[in-house]
């Protein structure tokens, strides 16, 4: 096992660079003698091939097509066949994550029409079912029910198994379709990100118990990608404060493996992932922020989420923008928003524009991304009049609506609206535990409450409960954590009689 991870890690890399680094490795069927024609062995050499040409060319229609239909014969395998080889974790999470990336990439190639002639178009129309959204899920799906993952990890949160702890190896059997069921789950949830369903991707890991040790957390690349993919899920359902708590652990995270990392391009990942996740965690600071009322007292609230390094860092990179989305400039979240979301994908070609040259007047790869990024500025629009709308109320104990609608200059039934969407801002739904992420108690975050009384408004000032422990919590646990990077202390051992002490 060491010996293929040692292969897979570092030579495949080295051999990559000196011989292979502007072309792709030779064919499999040019190497199969040397493997005593071995069909298992081709296939997991096609899967490298093809990773290969996609990191360091840009792939044909036809590779795309040849890889697409290596992983159905792989996949077919591993599910159908005997399969009684052990493989990496890594191996197995980065089979998953590259077969992902594929599907995405070839959704932005399908959807580059303008760019393609009538014969590139008509050779697209035959590969509808190519790397389609329907076939990608289906063998996700497939490799979590056959692996039986989900009764397993049931077992692990009952003590009867101890699967991270042996991080899914069991030399008696294969590992390799239960571990890749596990990182098929993440994948699920990752691709249901992609087609902008939240709901329906944070319900997909209710198996995995997100904020203990797993196998996910045993591989950094997929560590990251959980934690921002969750961390962006809880996001746009304007859950920030959980939001901020997944993004906040994976930078810490980060922070403490990127100087280990071993090869270039896995390091490259780890610190992209790290300025996207810094991006969305400064717009959730704005958002969470303005959501308990606006102004640097109420983000640096949520900034208590942080940790003190996350915090310094935040600042160097992103205190102008937050200055600025504190001001609400809706130009500074769009901006944020660009660099940091996933790369969404459209499931389906256009109707009918593959066909025909002239529907292909458009590209359609962006499609996708115009309605997520559409769906959260009216979401930050949401937020816009509230900071002005606190302020009038925490001048007043009792003000009539129509005085409270002429101080903010708009009409009396404007003004009712703007309250109803005060109150249902004032608090969030946070995850408190339970067995699903989606589990969540309703929590104030606001220092307002206001009562509409058929024509009055009626306020109170909410006093804010100091969370002492918290502050002393965070600073055990940090302590802990030095203690433990210093090791043992060691008896001092004094040789011979001390200066000035008595026979």
């Amino acid at each position: 096992m060491y010996e293929i991870l040692s292969m897979y890690e570092k030579s495949f890399s080295a051999i990559s660079e000196r011989y292979f680094k502007a072309s792709s490795w030779p064919s499999a069927e040019a190497i199969a003698r040397y493997a005593d024609n071995d069909h298992v062995f081709g296939l997991l050499y096609k899967e490298l091939y093809f990773r290969h040409v996609y990191g360091k060319t840009t792939p044909t229609l036809d590779q795309r097509k040849e890889s697409w239909e290596n992983y159905c014969n792989l996949f077919g395998v591993i599910l159908h066949g005997n399969v009684n080889m052990q493989l990496p974790n890594l191996w197995l999470w980065e089979m998953i994550d590259e077969f992902i990336y594929q599907f995405q990439s070839m959704c932005q190639y399908r959807g580059k029409l303008s760019v393609k002639t009538k014969e590139e178009l008509a050779a697209l129309k035959d590969c509808d079912e190519v790397w389609s959204a329907l076939g990608v899920l289906n063998f996700l799906q497939a490799l979590v029910d056959k692996s039986g993952i989900i009764a397993f990890l049931d077992k692990e949160r009952k003590g009867e198994e101890k699967f991270a702890e042996t991080e899914g190896y069991d030399y008696n059997q294969s590992n390799v379709l239960r571990t890749l069921g596990y990182f098929a789950l993440i994948g699920l949830h990752r691709v249901h990100i992609l087609l902008g369903d939240y709901t329906t991707a944070l319900k997909v890991l209710d198996p995995i118990d997100l904020d203990k040790p797993g196998i996910f957390t045993k591989v950094p690349g997929a560590s990251v990608s959980t934690a921002y993919h969750v961390g962006f899920a809880y996001f746009m359902l304007g859950r920030y404060t959980d939001a901020i708590r997944h993004f906040n652990a994976s930078l810490v995270f980060i922070n403490r493996h990127k100087v280990a990392a071993t090869r270039p391009y896995a390091l490259d990942i780890l610190l992209k992932k790290q300025e996207h996740m810094y991006a969305l965690v400064a717009m959730a600071v704005s958002l969470g922020g303005a959501a308990s009322g606006g102004g640097a007292n109420a983000r640096s609230g949520v900034m208590r989420l942080l940790e003190e390094g996350v915090v310094s860092a935040l600042r160097e990179k992103h205190g102008d923008d937050m200055a600025r989305m504190g001001q609400g400039v809706v130009s500074a979240f769009d901006e944020l928003f660009s660099l940091s979301c996933p790369k969404f994908v459209t499931p389906a070609p256009p109707a009918g524009s593959a066909a025909d040259a002239e529907g292909a007047a458009a590209n359609y790869n962006e499609e996708a991304y115009r309605s997520q990024l559409k769906r959260f500025i009216a979401q930050v629009s949401s937020f816009e009049k509230l900071p002005a709308l606190r302020s009038y109320l925490k001048l007043y104990t009792t003000i009539s609506v129509g005085k409270l609608a002429g101080l903010m200059e708009v009409e009396v039934d404007v003004l009712k609206a703007q309250l109803t969407n005060m109150k249902a801002k004032s608090s969030l739904v946070e995850w408190k535990g339970g067995s699903s992420a989606l589990d969540g108690d309703e929590t104030s975050v606001s220092d307002v409450e206001f009562v509409v009384d058929g024509e009055n408004v009626t306020v109170h000032d909410v006093k804010p409960v100091k969370k002492n422990g918290d502050f002393f919590l965070r600073h055990i646990a940090k302590q802990n954590e030095l203690m433990e990077d210093l090791g043992p202390a060691k008896p001092l051992v004094y040789k011979g009689k001390p200066q000035g002490a008595s026979a």
